[in-house]
């Protein structure tokens, strides 16, 4: 190869290491003489809004604040217990209903007729039998819950040893309430024998057992009321009385019917009203009050 092509590409080799030595040394020279607008980050501009607050100030997260969580109190809707038997009354209906639902049927014959049906004292199967029992058993259960919820509506002072023991006082309210059932009935009985006939007593007696039991039947929706709604025991108690009392009317009303001869026989209606159908609900409310003495202490 000839010296002046060696001289010319050795020259040209030169000229671009010149110029690139010449770009680096100018950029070098401009990256130090940058200076950044913002070194500590873009800044926080404040807005109108008062509440505007600045995103370094907030929290990360904010924890928020409460009140401990509170068990619930002790009352018949969160007793094992008691909601045990308010279920296994109803279980005891769902049970016999298939087979004794003619017995419900005739609710309106056994409260309101006087008049003999022709198998009137064959009428008693044994699966009428068993409905009937199951409707008085739920009537009690449901007049146990009446006496608790009664008695702790009207006596501040109780309140606390009945949601102490809810369940042993609602037991103890039923069994007054299947006792003073059974008192009634062999009462109502003696009477019909003493003042009546036996067709006569009989039909009093079913129109005894009919009220009872479509009184319980009344009772059940207006106890799982006043388990749910508190605050409103007070007309819900109001309801529960007027449930009885139209039971006690309609009985006494078909009573009357029965044994009413002459003028004569108003003085024994009126004793009677007063020292069966008076007194004793108030003896019952009041053997309940003590009952709830005896268990507290």
């Amino acid at each position: 190869m000839p010296k002046a092509t060696l001289h010319t590409k050795a020259t040209n080799i030169t000229a671009q290491a010149t110029d690139t030595a010449t770009t680096d040394s100018a950029t070098v020279q401009h990256a130090a003489a940058y200076k950044p607008r913002f070194p500590q980050g873009l800044p926080t501009i404040k807005g109108n809004d008062s509440t505007y607050a600045h995103i370094s100030q907030q929290p990360v997260m904010e924890i928020p604040m409460a009140d401990r969580a509170k068990p619930y109190g002790n009352s018949p809707l969160h007793d094992t217990g008691a909601m045990s038997m308010l279920l296994a009354g109803l279980f005891l209906i769902i049970v016999t209903y298939r087979t004794g639902y003619k017995y419900i049927e005739n609710f309106a014959h056994n409260i309101f007729s006087v008049k003999m049906r022709e198998n009137l004292f064959d009428d008693h199967t044994v699966t009428e039998t068993q409905i009937l029992t199951a409707l008085i058993i739920n009537t009690c259960i449901m007049e146990g819950f009446m006496l608790f919820f009664g008695i702790n509506h009207n006596e501040p002072s109780l309140r606390a040893s009945l949601h102490a023991n809810v369940f042993a006082h609602i037991g103890c309210f039923s069994a007054v309430a299947l006792l003073f059932y059974v008192l009634q009935l062999s009462l109502y009985w003696l009477l019909g024998y003493i003042f009546g006939n036996k067709m006569q007593s009989h039909i009093w007696l079913d129109g005894f057992k009919a009220t009872q039991s479509l009184l319980g039947l009344l009772l059940f929706p207006v106890t799982v009321m006043m388990l749910v709604y508190h605050s409103l025991i007070q007309p819900l108690l109001i309801v529960a009385l007027a449930l009885y009392a139209a039971a006690r009317v309609a009985f006494i009303y078909k009573g009357f019917r029965i044994f009413f001869n002459d003028l004569s026989s108003i003085l024994f209606f009126i004793l009677y009203l007063c020292s069966v159908e008076i007194v004793p609900p108030i003896l019952v409310y009041l053997g309940a009050t003590n009952i709830c003495f005896f268990l507290q202490s």
